[in-house]
């Protein structure tokens, strides 16, 4: 049973108006599997995560609480940062390369720019490489605009100590991130493409795309064909797509989607879905090539998962 399904039950076994737990918990829902999601990069994790928000939030006492939407922030981010460490023990023994859980997103979310590019691949995988409190505090900061007295609040520690992890996780992240212009034109073009080799086999417009440190990820979980380490470098992921595409051409349909906010597209083959492939371009070049097709990871894909700040 999920978070959403409790709240929506929970007080009003006679199916009128819910509680006042319920009603802010259903209000924020979207915010908090936003911030679980962000913090976890696994969907069914942050599910989770809401759950036992949910669970601590209904024993409450609301006539104690002076900002509702902080203190359920306050619960999730707890819970999420529990999570982290199952999850950390998880990823060591995952077979081949880990990448975020997929989510097909409304339009909408690209036009929320900072929220988009918080939610994409690219950026998750740049949290990666945080620590969990530094992933807290980013994610709260710098994606919700908390105040750090809030933040201190979430993740146990004094303001000071929240404002010098903030510092140091921003430095992290911006050296991690793309350093040219990002342009969702430029992710459009590399995914097109992709597709234009899938669907007629001439391969030269997608390499003339590739940087020469480009780097391909498969996600498989170990259920599926797949690389299982990182391949690195034009002549090595050259090699790899020249020997995958032509594959899924003969067998299956690539299709354009909104995925994590920014353009990416759904691998079809036999007509059932098989993966999702998205990219990070740098300086207008594909500097990263990301294909989950873990099944596990893929039930969010065929229906939308609302996002938000």
């Amino acid at each position: 049973m999920t978070g959403e399904h409790s709240a929506d039950q929970a007080g009003r076994p006679d199916g009128g108006r819910p509680d006042a737990a319920t009603e802010a918990f259903v209000t924020h829902r979207n915010l908090l599997f936003t911030v679980a999601y962000e913090m976890l990069g696994s969907a069914a994790d942050a599910e989770d995560v809401l759950q036992e928000t949910w669970l601590r939030w209904a024993g409450v006492d609301l006539d104690g609480v002076r900002d509702r939407r902080a203190y359920l922030v306050r619960i999730t981010t707890r819970q999420a940062l529990t999570r982290l460490r199952t999850l950390a023990r998880r990823k060591e023994t995952y077979v081949g390369p880990w990448l975020p859980e997929p989510l097909l997103t409304a339009p909408d979310v690209a036009e929320d720019v900072e929220l988009a590019d918080s939610v994409s691949m690219a950026m998750l995988l740049v949290l990666e490489t945080l620590g969990p409190t530094e992933r807290a505090v980013f994610v709260l900061r710098e994606v919700f605009d908390l105040e750090y007295a809030e933040i201190a609040e979430a993740v146990g520690k004094t303001q000071p100590a929240v404002r010098q992890i903030a510092h140091r996780a921003r430095a992290h992240v911006a050296a991690r991130r793309p350093h040219g212009d990002v342009s969702a034109a430029d992710a459009r073009g590399a995914l097109e493409a992709f597709r234009h080799a899938v669907e007629t086999g001439d391969l030269q417009g997608l390499f003339d795309r590739l940087s020469p440190d480009v780097v391909f990820l498969g996600d498989a979980g170990g259920v599926k064909q797949a690389v299982l380490k990182p391949v690195v470098g034009y002549d090595q992921v050259t090699r790899l797509l020249a020997v995958g595409l032509p594959r899924i051409g003969r067998l299956g349909t690539v299709e354009p989607a909104q995925i994590n906010g920014h353009a990416a597209l759904i691998v079809r083959l036999g007509g059932d879905l098989d993966g999702v492939v998205a990219v990070r371009t740098d300086h207008g070049l594909i500097t990263g090539l990301y294909i989950v097709r873990n099944p596990a990871k893929l039930s969010r894909v065929e229906q939308e998962t609302a996002v938000t700040r």
